[in-house]
């Protein structure tokens, strides 16, 4: 005897077939794009790779830029051609590294300005330094140092501090990016005295401007700064960082005057979120082999670079979030509110 189907039942039958196919289907479909997301990874990168500066030609964090595509094209066998995107004190080039595919081939190298304190400083940032970004390496510590014109009468931090008291709302200082205006409202703030603000597009136009004497001081990276301060063009007084550099050994951190002082301006190449793992893995590691090599460490030598690798994209991810919270705690020190 066969049982008997009624007609819901003739239904419900030709639906499971019709469904069977695309049901077996399903796991071999899964296992095809995880074997096309993994070929695609080792193919990586078949074309030319974009590194994104958020600044313009010239400064400290495109000159770094520079090294690392050089370096890193050799060893990716791929050329990393360098796009700056200036502006908006950063955001403008962030914003667009932060929309591009996130396949590898737009990257971005990023800064303490724009990761960190960018954040605390806008109340509408075009981007979210973490939710936006996969961080893949930090190459380094692009030191900052005050420098005044040499016509200004002082000769050291405290003297500096002095003549700012003397003079009330009349001593001038540059920003062109978010770390050179946070250094400056910071020692302003904790030494107690009154400093102007004046803002700039580009650090070369700001340093060309101390130079003619249109500004008293710049905290400025060594990138840009070294050239001047070794002509004698502008004095040294004092670095951000909370120890001496071998670059500069004879010009003292400013925390020996404003103790609790330390802002250190770190940069890293981060990629659009959802960045597949083997890819950000893959050029961390090659950047670990660029920034290992000896050569390359004189390069950013020349140009006032301190070289420190992270050992993983999750350690760099820790660093990124540590970073962003000291920051944020400068920023309060300082009274700044964001724009």
């Amino acid at each position: 005897m066969f049982p008997r189907f009624t007609r819901r039942h003739l239904c419900a039958l030709a639906l499971c077939a019709a469904a069977a196919p695309v049901l077996a289907q399903a796991p071999a479909a899964a296992t095809a794009s995880a074997a096309a997301s993994t070929g695609s990874a080792q193919a990586y990168p078949d074309r030319p790779i974009t590194l994104v500066v958020p600044f313009a030609a010239g400064s400290g964090t495109d000159a770094v830029a520079r090294i690392v595509a050089q370096e890193l094209g050799k060893r990716l066998k791929q050329p990393v051609v360098i796009d700056n995107k200036a502006g908006a004190n950063a955001q403008i080039g962030v914003e667009f590294a932060a929309k591009a595919k996130p396949d590898g081939y737009t990257l971005l190298m990023a800064t303490a300005t724009s990761h960190s304190a960018n954040p605390h400083l806008y109340k509408a940032l075009r981007y979210d330094p973490i939710r936006d970004f996969t961080p893949i390496a930090r190459t380094g510590i692009l030191p900052f140092v005050l420098v005044t014109k040499p016509s200004l009468p002082v000769k050291n931090v405290k003297e500096l501090i002095a003549y700012a008291k003397a003079n009330p709302g009349k001593v001038s200082f540059a920003a062109p990016n978010s770390t050179s205006m946070l250094a400056s409202e910071a020692l302003g703030k904790m030494a107690g005295v009154e400093l102007i603000n004046v803002a700039y597009k580009s650090a070369p136009q700001a340093i060309t401007d101390l130079l003619a004497g249109h500004l008293d001081m710049y905290v400025i990276d060594f990138a840009v700064g070294l050239p001047s301060i070794r002509s004698g063009k502008v004095r040294p007084l004092g670095l951000t960082l909370a120890q001496r550099s071998r670059l500069l050994p004879d010009v003292p951190p400013l925390a020996d005057t404003i103790p609790g002082f330390d802002l250190s301006p770190w940069n890293g190449i981060f990629g659009p979120a959802n960045l597949p793992k083997p890819i950000a893995d893959r050029i961390a590691t090659e950047l670990r082999a660029v920034l290992a090599d000896k050569e390359t460490q004189e390069k950013f030598a020349v140009i006032g670079f301190d070289v420190l690798p992270s050992k993983s994209p999750e350690e760099f991810a820790r660093y990124v979030s540590d970073q962003l919270a000291h920051w944020g705690k400068m920023v309060k020190l300082t009274g700044v509110q964001p724009e």
